[in-house]
């Protein structure tokens, strides 16, 4: 079995209405850098960009 070390727990936060809407998983390995997905936000009703936060 896999171990879970290097996983950490990210928050994403959409880019137009700034609410942190979801967590996620990362690899601090292999992305160091931040991570950017394209999310469904349901206080905009559609999908935009969301950002990892700190």
């Amino acid at each position: 079995m896999a171990k879970k070390e290097n996983r950490l727990v990210v928050t994403l936060e959409c880019t137009e209405c700034k609410r942190r809407n979801y967590t996620t998983e990362k690899n601090k390995k292999n992305d160091t850098a931040r991570i950017e997905l394209k999310k469904y936000c349901r206080w905009d009703r559609k999908h935009t960009m969301h950002r990892e936060t700190k």
